[in-house]
């Protein structure tokens, strides 16, 4: 369930888990769509009679196909009330864990790592993400790492 904070309220949030998306299956359409936005047609992704016989048994999304879920999933599990803007600043310690196999479900669990005011209205949030695969009967990471965003609160609100 998305919880709505207040960009007021988000420092007292420092150091708690805010939840974890729903889970979401990864279709073999969704990464022959990466692949084609990124041009990466590895056959590991994109040749499922291949990859079958491959280390993996079949075909698996793009690492950065996992990654690229952050901001949709992210949205599930929390909203900033009272900003009217926020943007991607970068990754830290991205680590991805393990293979995410096409008809395998994903979701992710957030946790606010770091909160610092900037300059013209902008706040700093460093989140903690980890990405969970659910392979049949088995959950395991598929990958962790720090995503760091820049949200600006409007002056009307900031008074």
């Amino acid at each position: 369930m998305t919880q709505t904070i207040h960009v007021r309220d988000l420092a007292a949030q420092l150091g708690e888990p805010l939840g974890a998306s729903s889970w979401h299956e990864i279709t073999q359409k969704q990464v022959d769509l990466f692949a084609d936005a990124t041009w990466d047609h590895q056959w590991i992704h994109v040749d499922p009679e291949r990859a079958a016989a491959g280390p993996y048994g079949g075909t698996i999304a793009h690492g950065f196909l996992t990654i690229s879920l952050a901001p949709s999933l992210i949205g599930e599990v929390f909203v900033i009330d009272g900003i009217d803007m926020m943007v991607n600043q970068g990754l830290r310690e991205l680590k991805l864990r393990a293979a995410v196999p096409v008809g395998s479900r994903v979701r992710l669990s957030a946790t606010l790592t770091g909160h610092r005011p900037r300059p013209r209205g902008f706040t700093e949030l460093v989140l903690g993400l980890v990405y969970e695969v659910e392979t049949g009967d088995k959950i395991q990471k598929a990958a962790t790492g720090e995503i760091v965003l820049l949200v600006h609160e409007p002056e009307e609100s900031a008074a």
